[in-house]
């Protein structure tokens, strides 16, 4: 934690003007936007301090939208995915909009409603460089993209790979309706085991089947 500054002390907590609720270090606050028309900022707060005239500061570690890295918006990030970085600020407490929550990508991807307030962080960014902590994570579908919680996938019941249903040449209403998917591979697979089958002349005859390695 930073060493506070002659002249001031550290707080417990703020309350957001003109409102009950309580802002403590290692909260995820909204922040009032430079500009009108722009959606709030978003950052974690690090501290509270105040000065003798109690006017009280924060100490913010930024999050940012994907549209504001150097690499921008890419088709696997979801709407409400925010990158943690390294730029920290000093701010005014009064520019608090409101509180907020960025859940872990796992967690995100579990909530049965997702609220206006909630958001969630997968990767950690250095804001001088555009590099990202992981560098690197699992892709899934014939397009090998990372997974986006707001696309709807569907797995395979054989590989348990999972697709876009556009990437399997499906509409999404379609897909919402299976009960049952084999990817366009494991059709092929189950395919090539029924041909092999009804040419066996003995049980002996059949080789061994080996297990589908998923793409990854």
């Amino acid at each position: 934690m930073a060493k506070t500054r002659p002249g001031k002390r550290d707080l417990d907590s703020y309350t957001i003007k003109g409102t009950n609720k309580v802002v403590r270090v290692g909260d995820c606050v909204l922040m009032r936007p430079s500009d009108i028309g722009k959606p709030s900022y978003v950052a974690r707060v690090e501290k509270i301090e105040a000065d003798a005239r109690n006017n009280v500061k924060v100490r913010v570690r930024w999050y940012y939208r994907p549209e504001e890295s150097i690499g921008g918006r890419r088709q696997f990030h979801g709407a409400k995915e925010l990158f943690l970085s390294d730029h920290y600020d000093l701010q005014s407490a009064h520019t608090i909009e409101g509180k907020c929550t960025v859940h872990s990508f796992k967690n995100y991807t579990k909530l049965e409603n997702v609220g206006a307030d909630d958001y969630f962080c997968r990767f950690e960014y250095k804001a001088s460089t555009g590099a990202f902590t992981p560098d690197r994570v699992a892709v899934y579908c014939k397009c090998e993209m990372p997974y986006n919680p707001d696309d709807l996938m569907v797995q395979c019941e054989g590989c348990k790979d999972w697709f876009h249903p556009s990437c399997m040449g499906m509409a999404t209403e379609e897909a919402k309706k299976l009960d049952h998917f084999l990817c366009s591979d494991c059709v092929a697979e189950e395919d090539t085991k029924k041909s092999n089958n009804s040419f066996s002349s003995s049980p002996l005859a059949d080789g061994k089947v080996e297990n589908k390695r998923r793409k990854r």
